[in-house]
């Protein structure tokens, strides 16, 4: 009872749903917001900014008649006044298009009376025009040039009306405006006040945290030390018993078979030479003679005597060949440095390490080549062994590598050591491990 009563879940639960509640409010708020601005965006701003490209082209199409019957005026040409016929037909064109395309840019505020009257001076126009070039197409230049003059009246009655819908499209714009900086302010000012609320939950929710999660870690921590030491017990056990089971199999059972053998070669030497019974005894003789050296072989599995005898690096030097040999994959070792003094607390971990590593890179790679690389950095050992295989396996939860127990053994190994052990891609492909671990004696006993 006293552990659901001092458990924060209840509490925190209930927090969480006020925190998501309270987002979920201002998160509908702050889309509405946005669908509006949005709106605003396209109802009005960019529309308008569209319409008013059209009545700006309007505008220089019209500046093109004005220039053009200014020229017509003139009389400086030596062409007939027929001959503008041609480039009065592109820019109409091009004015029917663009008003085409304002009338269907237009904003909806805008009264599209302003359109329709444009629109109607247009076509006024256009008469006029085609009655000019009638006029001059019969070789009365002199009518056509008074027709001109009442053209740029209309012209400038065209240019008058364009300049009031930009007019209109500039205030509609301006107002648009004047709206979006009001529901910028508005969802500013309540972004500020929701994140205030927010920090203040959080900061009340941290403080809850902290004071609940204190004894937790403290709890924690004591059965992180807990494990620590279970850990350290269990490599100190197993390899006490390899080391036992190793040396009962060298010598216990070793003799016995060596025993075995040096009988059944006495018997074989007193029965005649020609009796079946003597093969019969060598051919048993030759199976103790395998069982033997199976036995011994598994015994420096267990526990290499050659670690005990000749240190970590000799040990090395006897275990790589015996694995490229059992498995067929091709070892490239690497040495730099001259290994100092390493004490056998250290050399029975960075063997097992190596052993485990290459177990793993045997079963799972599937690559035909190992690289192992140990260097001695001053005061240090490093331990890298790299394959060009598939790489690590990857679970069906997103990508994170499973962890067996000879990977966590590692990692424990290294822990013990005070070192550093990762696992990583390598650069070619495949899996790199790598053992970093100090050469002192301020390991914990």
């Amino acid at each position: 009872m006293k552990k659901s009563v001092d458990s924060p879940t209840g509490r925190l639960l209930a927090g969480l749903a006020v925190t998501l509640a309270a987002v979920g409010i201002f998160s509908f708020y702050a889309l509405r917001q946005i669908r509006g601005l949005k709106d605003l965006q396209t109802r009005i701003v960019d529309r308008n900014r569209k319409d008013s490209l059209q009545l700006l082209r309007i505008q220089k199409d019209l500046n093109d008649l004005r220039i053009a019957m200014r020229d017509m005026l003139s009389g400086d040409e030596r062409y007939p006044l027929s001959a503008w016929k041609k480039q009065f037909e592109g820019t109409r064109n091009d004015l029917d298009d663009a008003l085409r395309l304002e009338a269907q840019l237009a904003p909806v505020e805008r009264d599209p009376n302003g359109q329709r009257y444009l629109a109607g001076l247009l076509a006024q126009f256009w008469t006029s025009v085609e009655r000019m070039f009638a006029v001059a197409a019969q070789g009365n230049d002199r009518a056509a040039r008074d027709q001109i003059r009442n053209l740029e009246t209309q012209e400038g009655g065209l240019t008058s009306a364009v300049a009031h819908l930009l007019i209109e499209n500039n205030e509609a714009e301006q107002d648009a405006a004047a709206r979006i900086q009001s529901i910028y302010l508005g969802v500013e000012r309540n972004v500020y006040l929701f994140l205030a609320a927010m920090l203040v939950a959080i900061f009340a929710t941290t403080l809850y945290l902290i004071y609940s999660n204190r004894r937790l870690f403290q709890h924690l921590a004591a059965v992180s030390e807990h494990r620590s030491d279970l850990a350290r017990k269990l490599i100190t056990v197993q390899e006490e018993t390899l080391h036992s089971l190793s040396r009962e199999l060298h010598d216990e059972f070793g003799q016995v078979l060596t025993a075995i053998g040096a009988m059944l070669r006495r018997a074989e030497k007193r029965l005649p030479g020609d009796s079946p019974f003597c093969t019969d005894l060598r051919e048993v003789r030759e199976v103790a003679q395998a069982t033997l050296e199976k036995t011994r072989n598994l015994s420096q599995l267990m526990h290499p005597s050659v670690l005990d005898d000749g240190g970590l690096v000799k040990a090395i030097d006897w275990y790589l060949p015996v694995f490229e040999k059992q498995t067929g994959i091709k070892v490239r070792y690497e040495k730099q440095g001259a290994g100092p003094a390493i004490t056998d607390r250290v050399a029975i971990h960075v063997y097992r390490v190596l052993q485990e590593a290459l177990n793993n890179l045997a079963r799972h790679s599937g690559s035909p080549l190992a690289v192992v690389r140990l260097e001695f950095p001053p005061g240090r050992l490093s331990l890298e062994v790299e394959d060009r295989g598939t790489g690590m396996p990857e679970s069906s939860n997103g990508g994170a590598r499973r962890r067996g127990i000879g990977m966590t053994a590692m990692r424990e190994r290294a822990e013990l050591l005070h070192g550093s052990f990762e696992i990583s891609r390598a650069g070619e492909g495949g899996t790199l491990v790598r053992l970093d671990v100090p050469l002192t004696d301020s390991y914990e006993q």
